[in-house]
């Protein structure tokens, strides 16, 4: 017999689902922001947190709960937004699921069942942080973390990464390959393949780590080729956004979302991270390289394009935004899907014409404050001047 209170509950979660969302008061002329999170811990299905008989669950005990659901890769098929997200139990175990709607801000369904991956990697404890790309070879590869025990030192918390390959075509079957290898990097996380060959290759995007926390020698995000994806080793790694002193990028950088290809370049949506006395504060940037080297900046816009801002500051990991998955339609609309706090994944619109506008015409940041204050006095003083033409 189904436990009475599953009806309850099912309507409540209906409500949330049906819910319609909409933009917040939020203005930059960049994105718009809005009002609710596309995706939380409760929009995950009741049948995969309760036992739903009488009988056995007396007390309608959630028996394998959910702590949080954020960084989701993303990818557009068929006129629907797939979203592949970080699902993380009470148990601190991670794991991916599906979810889809129908017009990419709110009425993100759950499939039935969560991805059950192959096990192929017996140490392999722990799964998360997918990066989704289609690619011209005609299959859609999810790249993620792959986290182990570090057996090779007595602190229980270390851990080594990895980044776990697995392919499909039709979001259903997923077919595990091989983990990357980096011949030069002990250690591996927020890896991205690009959709495209180089050079007859497959090309990554990588972030070299002398260990699970620190990046070490690493001095930004890395670009590597390899010559066959079903066994992927890397030899060499170029640099392409780096790590610099003062900026939002200083403690670390990784890349975010599958680069977005545009007529002037590839934009790339990355997150930088430096210190504060409150730890550690992770925001989102945007960089531009070139259409024929992937693996050479182009444009890299000052600053940060979104921080975590009022709620989203607070949660199991505060004051952090993340990404790993946006997604451009038809219309040219794009979808920045984006965790706060390692807790709940919001998304935030904009269309190409506007990041193009973004990537290409924002100044870069001059590196010192005397000059930063140079560029913004010349911006008041074109301004100032417009409006007294204008008057």
């Amino acid at each position: 017999m189904i436990h009475e209170k599953y009806y309850n509950e099912l309507k409540k979660q209906n409500e949330l689902l049906e819910r319609k969302n909409v933009k917040s008061d939020f203005y930059n002329g960049i994105f718009d922001r809005y009002e609710y999170p596309v995706l939380t811990r409760d929009h995950t299905p009741l049948t995969w947190r309760y036992d739903l008989n009488k009988d056995t669950n007396p007390f309608f005990m959630e028996r394998l709960g959910i702590n949080a659901v954020m960084n989701s890769g993303a990818i557009y098929l068929n006129g629907k937004y797939y979203l592949v997200a970080r699902v993380e139990g009470n148990d601190r175990k991670s794991f991916f699921a599906v979810a889809e709607s129908d017009n990419g801000i709110d009425g993100f369904r759950f499939h039935d069942y969560p991805i059950l991956l192959e096990d192929t990697c017996k140490e392999e404890t722990n799964v998360y942080d997918m990066r989704l790309t289609k690619h011209e070879d005609g299959y859609i590869y999810g790249v993620f973390c792959s986290e182990s025990k570090d057996t090779s030192v007595s602190d229980l918390s270390a851990a080594v990464a990895a980044a776990g390959i697995v392919r499909t075509k039709d979001m259903k079957t997923w077919e595990r390959l091989p983990n990357l290898v980096t011949l030069h990097s002990p250690q591996q996380r927020n890896v991205v393949l690009h959709p495209e060959f180089v050079d007859g290759k497959y090309a990554f995007y990588t972030r070299p780590m002398d260990d699970f926390i620190e990046t070490g020698n690493g001095s930004g995000i890395g670009f590597g080729l390899c010559d066959d994806i079903c066994q992927a080793v890397i030899d060499e790694e170029k640099m392409t956004s780096l790590r610099k002193y003062h900026t939002i990028t200083e403690a670390k950088n990784g890349a975010g979302a599958v680069p977005i290809k545009t007529n002037r370049g590839w934009i790339h949506i990355a997150h930088g991270v430096r210190n504060t006395a409150a730890g550690l504060r992770y925001v989102l940037y945007a960089f531009a390289t070139d259409l024929k080297d992937p693996s050479k900046v182009i444009a890299e816009p000052s600053g940060l394009l979104i921080g975590p801002r009022g709620s989203e500051r607070v949660g199991d990991v505060s004051n952090v935004v993340f990404t790993n998955g946006a997604i451009v339609n038809e219309k040219g609309e794009v979808y920045i899907y984006y965790a706060s706090s390692d807790t709940r994944l919001h998304v935030a619109t904009t269309t190409m014409d506007k990041l193009i506008d973004y990537v290409f015409s924002t100044e870069e940041d001059p590196g010192r404050s005397v000059l930063c204050v140079s560029q913004r006095c010349d911006l008041i003083s074109r301004n100032l001047e417009l409006l007294k033409e204008s008057n």
